[in-house]
């Protein structure tokens, strides 16, 4: 990890720690919203160190793959091993799978627990792949349209660059939120951002969607 990296993940952990103790100031809870994959880890490790009032803190997930909760690609095992410890283990964690064999049948039931969160989320924290998805809205994916207009909060995911199906907030359940804040690394990331910024099809890199409302961003070579 670069000195860079880790500066950065630090000055994140210190922006939301900041964003939720304003809210708490004058809410029972407050609703963090987290992206998964490798780069939010040393941010996550930072954020638990935090002195905040974990257990009036709701943190969930942007997106998750329908994997089983012990599986190596779950994002709800990334959060529980890296966020999750000391203090911060008393948070309320929402993850976004259930029982059900595919995501499209457990979408009603995990749309039940997130809608009983507290929205709007004090922050939204968004990741960025190299395709310019972020969360699930996948440029290939045959849902990426319906992610992208419902006023529902969560949309299961068939996306043929994908292994697994998945399940992912919408952009408009995404939107209803105070903060949000753009979280990548790596000059291949800085050009799809550049890239991004420069037109405004939402088809061709969805986290163009977060673009025009006012966006944070995060990022380190």
């Amino acid at each position: 990890m670069s000195d860079a990296r880790t500066q950065l993940a630090e000055q994140l952990a210190e922006a939301v720690f900041q964003a939720l103790n304003d809210d708490l100031a004058h809410q029972e809870n407050a609703l963090l919203v987290v992206s998964g994959g490798s780069t939010p880890v040393p941010f996550f490790k930072a954020l638990a160190a935090k002195p905040l009032p974990w257990e009036r803190v709701e943190i969930t997930l942007a997106d998750e793959r329908w994997v089983n909760a012990q599986s190596d690609d779950s994002n709800a095992k990334l959060v529980r091993e890296h966020l999750l410890q000391g203090a911060a283990a008393a948070a309320h964690f929402e993850p976004l799978t259930s029982d059900a064999g595919t995501p499209e049948e457990g979408v009603p039931d995990v749309s039940e627990r997130a809608l009983a969160l507290s929205w709007p989320a004090s922050v939204v924290i968004l990741g960025m792949g190299g395709d310019g998805h972020t969360a699930s809205l996948f440029p290939d994916s045959l849902e990426l349209g319906l992610a992208l207009a419902t006023e529902e909060p969560l949309v299961a995911v068939r996306t043929p660059s994908q292994p697994q199906p998945r399940i992912t907030f919408s952009a408009d359940r995404l939107h209803q939120a105070r903060r949000h804040i753009l979280h990548i690394t790596g000059d291949d990331k800085r050009a799809v951002l550049a890239k991004a910024l420069s037109g405004d099809d939402m088809r061709q890199l969805p986290i163009r969607a977060f673009l025009s409302c006012p966006l944070a961003i995060y990022w380190a070579p």
